[in-house]
């Protein structure tokens, strides 16, 4: 059984980008190298918009796993939404401070599924247990 699990994500229509989302506004967490073209999280921003709710242990070792990735990964558009033809769950994230709930919860419209958690950016991470028994409910 094939099923779409989407944890404080974006669901976007064919034809649009994560940057159509996002609009002008640049996000205050984001390092952007236009000349470069490549953006990552800053350092100093990642764990309290990404992780306030993990383990500080966990917080440390993400700092060394941040890479720049290409600019083209924001602007290129969608090809095919998967979410239309395949079973769908959207996990809200409502402590989450990257993804705001609200918007979350405006994607999670289009999912077939809404469940939400205490939880932010990274459930995974910080609430496993309810994570994992989320997948296995699926």
């Amino acid at each position: 059984m094939r099923h779409l699990l989407l944890v404080s994500s974006y669901l976007p229509e064919v034809g649009q980008s994560l940057s159509s989302f996002r609009g002008r506004r640049t996000r205050p967490f984001l390092d952007i190298d236009p000349s470069g073209g490549t953006f990552t999280v800053r350092r100093d921003a990642l764990a309290e918009t990404f992780l306030q709710d993990c383990d500080p242990a966990i917080q440390r070792q993400a700092i060394g796993k941040t890479a720049r990735q290409s600019l083209h990964v924001l602007e290129q558009a969608v090809h095919s939404a998967a979410w239309r033809n395949v079973p769908s769950t959207y996990l809200v994230c409502a402590q989450d401070r990257g993804t705001p709930a609200q918007v979350q919860r405006e994607y999670a419209g289009r999912a077939g599924r809404v469940v939400e958690l205490e939880a932010g950016h990274h459930p995974f991470l910080s609430q496993p247990a309810a994570v994992r028994d989320l997948v296995l409910g699926l």
